[in-house]
C-alpha cells in the first residue's frame, strides 16, 4: 500500500515536474517573476492539462503513436480557447506579459510525452490522483519561485509594497529566473538523494538484522 502511495504522490514530491523533469519551465523563467503572473499561469496549465490528458484518454490506444500525440495537441489545442477567453476577463493584465507562452501551455510535456509514458499505463483512478499532484507539483515550484522573486526583485508581495532593504532587480529578468530556478533544482535533488540514501540505509539496516 505505501508503494502504491508514493507513486502517486511522485508528482509533488520524488519527480517534481519542474524541479525533477525540468518540464514547462519556461513560462517560470520567462513569465514567473510576480504572483499574478503566476496565478494566471497556474489556472491556464491546470485547467489545460488536467482536461486535456483525461479527455485524451479516451483516443484508441491502437492508433500509431504520432497519430496519437497530434490528436492529445488537437485536444489541448480545443481546451486552450475558453480557458484563455476566461482569463482575459480574470487575469487581463498577465495576459499580455504572458504572451506566446499561454498557446505553449497547451502542448506541456505533461499532455504530449506523460501521457503515453506514465499516465495511460495506470488504472483511470489511479491515473487521476497521479495527474492531480504532478499538476500541483508544478503550481507549487511557480508559485514558490514567483513570490522569492516578485519579493527581492521589486521588493512587493502581490504588487502591495513591504519592508526590503535590498532589492535585486536582476531577479526579474529571463537570466535571473533561469539561475533562481537552477538554485531551487539543486537545493532540491541535494534533498531527495539525501533522502534516498537515509530510506536506503534503513532498508539496508533491516535486512542485515
Amino acid at each position: 500500500m505505501s508503494s502504491k502511495k508514493s507513486h502517486i504522490f511522485d508528482g509533488l514530491l520524488s519527480d517534481n515536474t519542474v524541479l525533477s523533469s525540468l518540464m514547462v519551465i519556461s513560462p517560470i523563467i520567462i513569465c514567473g517573476e510576480s504572483l499574478k503572473n503566476a496565478v494566471a499561469i497556474i489556472y491556464a496549465f491546470s485547467i489545460i492539462t488536467f482536461f486535456s490528458v483525461m479527455l485524451s484518454s479516451f483516443v484508441p490506444k491502437k492508433l500509431p503513436y504520432a497519430v496519437k500525440i497530434i490528436i492529445y495537441a488537437l485536444i489541448s489545442s480545443l481546451v486552450c480557447v475558453p480557458v484563455k477567453l476566461a482569463a482575459e476577463n480574470f487575469y487581463a493584465e498577465s495576459i499580455n506579459r504572458i504572451g506566446i507562452y499561454y498557446p505553449l501551455l497547451a502542448v506541456n510535456s505533461l499532455i504530449v510525452v506523460q501521457t503515453e509514458a506514465k499516465f495511460f499505463c495506470m488504472k483511470k483512478l489511479r491515473m487521476t490522483a497521479s495527474l492531480f499532484f504532478y499538476i500541483l507539483g508544478f503550481d507549487a515550484v511557480i508559485l514558490i519561485t514567483a513570490f522569492i522573486r516578485e519579493l527581492f526583485a521589486y521588493g512587493t508581495i502581490n504588487s502591495r509594497m513591504v519592508d526590503v532593504n535590498r532589492t535585486i532587480g536582476g531577479l526579474a529578468e529571463s537570466f535571473g529566473g533561469f539561475i533562481f530556478l537552477g538554485i531551487m533544482c539543486g537545493i532540491y535533488r541535494a534533498i531527495r538523494s539525501r533522502i534516498s540514501h537515509s530510506s536506503a540505509k534503513e532498508d539496508n539496516d533491516v535486512s542485515d538484522n
